[in-house]
């Protein structure tokens, strides 16, 4: 069966420079490879043959680099964003979407079974499924607790906080083409609250396994030393 993935490759990395400076984000090496490469070579691992990326930041670098998919006999093809369209608006401008398809960001680091992911997805039926994770933020401050008379009640020195987070990966039917509009910056906050406010269940599965999504230096940094795990 033919399975089809979406990276997309078009955003600057401005959070991740200097390392954006002369190269696309997800061309910055982990270890000896891209993380284009990883991501791809595990979504061959998975069954996916027919990957497309949404370019735009350094586009011609990308397409010298990656090819036509022959290196991992699938194809790869290209879809070119003239303007920056964010995350889901690129998804109007690609052609002959299948019924379900997994969409992936090109900064993303994880053991994900991104196979077993999209199995759960179509078992759903579902609109559109997101991969989650928790994540652990510390709070850089000391936070004060206050009662409606001004006076501190309860105090804490740089509490850590758990969250549910999108990991960048999701699955999705072709009908969400239904609610992006065309040719317009259009992100995946702008889908889910959309989908949202029309009462389209979106479903979530959790990943416990890793996940790193290498958005800052200190993110890259991290990667570089877990790359080992990947390569």
């Amino acid at each position: 069966m033919s399975k089809r993935a979406i990276i997309l490759a078009g955003g600057e990395g401005t959070r991740l420079k200097p390392y954006t400076l002369s190269m696309p984000k997800p061309l910055v090496p982990i270890g000896e490879k891209p993380i284009l490469e990883i991501i791809i070579s595990q979504l061959v691992e998975n069954g996916f043959n027919h990957i497309t990326m949404t370019i735009n930041y350094l586009a011609d670098m990308i397409k010298a680099i990656i090819g036509d998919g022959s290196k991992w006999g699938i194809k790869i093809d290209y879809s070119l964003e003239k303007i920056a369209l964010s995350t889901m608006g690129p998804m109007g401008l690609i052609d002959n979407l299948p019924k379900n398809f997994l969409i992936v960001n090109g900064d993303v680091l994880t053991d994900l079974d991104y196979s077993t992911f999209y199995d759960y997805h179509c078992e759903q039926s579902s609109i559109f499924t997101i991969s989650s994770f928790i994540r652990s933020v510390k709070n850089d401050y000391g936070v004060l607790e206050v009662n409606k008379n001004r006076s501190l009640t309860n105090f804490k020195e740089k509490p850590v906080s758990k969250h549910e987070v999108s990991m960048g990966v999701y699955c999705a039917n072709r009908e969400i083409l239904n609610y992006i509009p065309t040719n317009k910056y259009y992100g995946f906050d702008d889908l889910m609250l959309n989908l949202i406010n029309k009462n389209i269940t979106v479903k979530v599965k959790r990943h416990s396994g890793y996940w790193l999504d290498i958005g800052r230096p200190e993110d890259y940094e991290r990667a570089c030393k877990d790359s080992k795990k990947f390569l």
